[in-house]
């Protein structure tokens, strides 16, 4: 055993080293055209591609408030015939940030929208935030933040054991704790991890609920994609990583038949899937549908 530690050593550099950052989050929702016109009218997000794909019996719909080749999207996924779906207590949210949160909210009001928490201050803060349900009941929170390179700025998952849990994306995927916050008076402990400073990108957050240690999936959310420039190795570090924190690979480096882009996809510790994807067959699928 003692041979290979230096091997695994450098390995674990890699992920570092590497070229990373947030793709797209996929998710199944109810109606494709319902759920675009609600992200686009009271979101602001444009859509950006679309595609059918009759002989699997499904649609995807991309939408982002900038290109695909520079900003974090949302994958819809809606499956012929299938009009709702469970998301569980797991998935938390995913968040927008935006200049000036009471206008949205006036605007999604005006729209029909379903405002969950009024807008203002954080409990013991000042940040402004709000939050809205989407017409599948996927949650939004809405931050009140300046100018910021990417609006499309969260996904909150619950998570059992925290410190397992930084451990697992700090040594699997390269990223940073960025934010730490401890609300005691709450009972919960949140986390945000990223590739770079909370206003800059998009974060992944998880939530710890003290003493809550399982959350049920249901069938709605299913992952993020996040880029990397060598899926094999990467996947190699993935497979060290869950041999000593739990989680597991759920489909092997390499090609996807018929699109030829090279993936790796794999479960954390608590079932989260994140799926890397190669950087260059990425942008190349990209350009292809142009």
């Amino acid at each position: 055993m003692a041979e290979a530690a230096p091997v695994n050593a450098e390995l674990l550099e890699w992920p570092k080293k590497d070229k990373r950052r947030f793709l797209h989050a996929v998710y199944r929702v109810g109606d494709l055209d319902r759920t675009i016109k609600f992200y686009t009218e009271c979101f602001g997000m444009k859509l950006l591609r679309k595609r059918d794909v009759p002989e699997e019996k499904y649609s995807n719909a991309f939408l982002g408030f900038g290109p695909e080749e520079s900003h974090f999207v949302v994958e819809l996924t809606y499956n012929y015939g299938v009009t709702s779906y469970d998301i569980g207590t797991g998935f938390g949210h995913f968040a927008i940030a935006t200049e000036d949160v009471y206008k949205m909210v006036e605007n999604i009001r005006a729209k029909g929208g379903n405002i969950t928490r009024e807008p203002g201050p954080v409990k013991g803060g000042s940040t402004v935030i709000a939050f809205v349900k989407d017409p599948d009941g996927y949650i939004f929170e809405l931050i009140q933040r300046g100018g910021t390179p990417e609006p499309l700025c969260q996904v909150m998952l619950r998570v059992g054991d925290l410190e397992r849990s930084i451990k697992f994306y700090e040594k699997a995927l390269g990223m940073k704790v960025v934010k730490m916050t401890d609300k005691p008076e709450y009972k919960y402990t949140i986390a945000m991890l990223g590739y770079a400073e909370e206003h800059e990108t998009t974060v992944l957050e998880l939530t710890y609920n003290y003493g809550v240690t399982e959350y049920t999936k249901g069938n709605a959310y299913a992952q993020v994609a996040i880029s990397t420039d060598d899926v094999y190795k990467s996947g190699e570090v993935v497979n060290v990583v869950t041999q000593e924190l739990g989680g597991k690979i759920t489909r092997q480096a390499g090609p996807i038949p018929g699109i030829n882009t090279k993936i790796v996809s794999f479960l954390d510790p608590d079932g989260w899937k994140t799926v890397l994807v190669d950087n260059e067959d990425f942008l190349s699928e990209l350009h292809k549908q142009e």
